[in-house]
């Protein structure tokens, strides 16, 4: 039965029911897109027949690998609003992250600005970066609820005669929020302060992804919401020293300039890469990218208010956390108080309730209070998020000493 006032499941070109597009697994409730994103299976299909090829004739397929790996680099740059010459392929954020913090130089007490919403990945990147070069990184504190006003001066108050860089998330990891890093890019850039703005969960989701930014540096994911294989993703950037950008893999094409040189990396899988244009492609046939943003906002935003209604009987604060700048897929739900309060208690009741209840889930921690994170797809349904109240709620209320008089229902 559908839940009262979910959407109905969209219907694609190709298919009468979307999830019959994507190869997962039917004994596991998937809600969980934004960690590891789903290949749709006829970009398998397509990265197959790649890897296929490659094996049919490696010695044919190696020597003209930066060829293939330009064209798709040029189909798929303008799909995040940039120029294929501004723009590389590589394995996915992090990995773009140190592309950049290789190539920096800083002085002694120099200091880079993170924040407290940031991917710790990224963030451990600025860290170690910092320690070459005894420099300093600090921590720029943004409340959950703050608007892109008080946001931006948060920033313009953190800024020092000593800060040379800027890292900044586009869209929020931990808590599934927009940020405002043209406004932050531009105000640093008035102080000669340089800025990488981290774009992980931005293609698709934004459009024109890197043009809106701003910034000296943007990278995003494209194993995420475009759904393309994973291990792709793009580095953009117009900077004048961007012939300082090395791939992390140095091979033959070491003398060729910037962005050539990122299109030839010795024996990698390269088909990430190259079923890219396949997996945006697949998406703007059968459904439309603007359409998948809207389907994608009114299947979050039904999940979400679902389960935060069937959590709000058990618990004092309001489950529902509604953010000044949401993004199309992804919503927070607040747990009981006491679930998940750093992220390795969000991580180790992911993998507890996946192996107890075959739910595929996202668990984050900000400040010491716990969410889950609800990530929407085409594929997702209305039975999965009566499956996740059915479920996971009944455990999630156990984990937090919570004894309901009642069973836990559908609202």
């Amino acid at each position: 039965m559908l839940a009262t006032g979910f959407p109905a499941p969209p219907r694609l070109t190709s298919f009468d029911r979307a999830r019959d597009a994507w190869p997962l697994d039917p004994a596991v409730v998937h809600l969980n897109h934004g960690s590891f994103g789903a290949v749709p299976t006829a970009v398998v299909a397509e990265q197959d027949a790649l890897r296929r090829q490659a094996d049919l004739s490696p010695v044919e397929w190696f020597p003209r690998i930066a060829e293939r790996v330009r064209a798709a680099r040029e189909r798929t740059a303008p799909f995040v609003g940039a120029r294929p010459e501004d723009s590389v392929f590589v394995p996915n954020a992090s990995a773009a992250a140190t592309v950049v913090y290789n190539a920096l130089r800083l002085e002694w007490d120099d200091e880079i600005l993170v924040t407290d919403q940031g991917y710790g990945a990224i963030t451990m990147g600025a860290q170690r970066l910092a320690r070459r070069f005894g420099a300093t990184v600090r921590v720029v504190e943004l409340p959950l609820l703050a608007d892109d006003d008080e946001i931006v001066q948060r920033f313009a108050d953190a800024l020092t005669p000593r800060t040379k860089l800027i890292v900044v998330d586009q869209i929020t990891s931990p808590t599934a929020r927009l940020l405002p890093t043209r406004r932050i890019a531009d105000l640093a850039a008035e102080s000669g302060v340089r800025t990488l703005v981290d774009g992980a969960h931005a293609p698709g989701l934004i459009a024109d992804a890197a043009a809106v930014a701003g910034g000296d540096w943007w990278f995003g994911n494209l194993h995420k919401w475009p759904c393309a294989p994973r291990g792709s993703a793009l580095l953009v950037t117009e900077t004048h020293d961007r012939q300082e950008l090395w791939p992390l893999i140095d091979s033959w094409a070491a003398h060729e300039p910037f962005p050539s040189r990122f299109d030839t990396q010795g024996t990698i899988d390269a088909t990430t890469y190259l079923a890219t244009p396949a997996a945006i492609d697949f998406i703007e046939t059968e459904f439309g990218w603007t359409q998948t943003r809207a389907a994608m906002a009114a299947m979050a935003d039904a999940g979400a208010g679902l389960i935060a209604d069937a959590l709000r009987p058990f618990g004092d604060e309001d489950p529902l956390t509604p953010l000044p700048s949401p993004v199309p897929s992804m919503r927070l739900v607040r747990l009981p108080l006491g679930l998940g309060a750093s992220r390795e208690e969000a991580d180790a009741l992911r993998m507890e309730l996946l192996d107890e209840t075959a739910v595929e889930t996202a668990f984050t921690s900000f400040r010491g209070i716990g969410y889950f994170r609800l990530s929407a797809h085409l594929y997702t349904e209305a039975s999965d998020i009566e499956a996740f109240i059915e479920r996971c709620i009944p455990q999630i209320l156990q984990r937090a000493g919570i004894r309901p008089a009642a069973s836990v229902v559908i609202p």
